[in-house]
């Protein structure tokens, strides 16, 4: 399976760039890899934020009967569960 890529121009302060040279060269591989690399995981832990945070908005609420949210003492009450 053939991957489309595109070239990307980026500016760096020069200490940036010089690090990235030494990290690439640490992991044997160009600075264009290393980078790639890193905005891919970054994309990917983003993305998996992102579904966590739709999953958990789509719960609702922890209720009691009568509409109102639970008090703090009420969500920490543990006596029910000592029966």
């Amino acid at each position: 399976m053939k991957t489309n890529l595109r070239n990307v121009t980026i500016t760096l302060e020069e200490s940036v760039a010089s690090w990235a040279r030494m990290e690439a060269a640490r992991r044997d591989t160009s600075v264009s890899k290393l980078l790639a690399g890193i905005l891919k995981e970054r994309m990917k832990e983003k993305d998996s934020y992102d579904a966590a945070m739709r999953r958990a908005l789509a719960r609702k609420p922890f209720l009691k009967t009568d509409g109102r949210y639970l008090s703090r003492e009420e969500v920490h009450d543990r006596s029910s569960l000592r029966r």
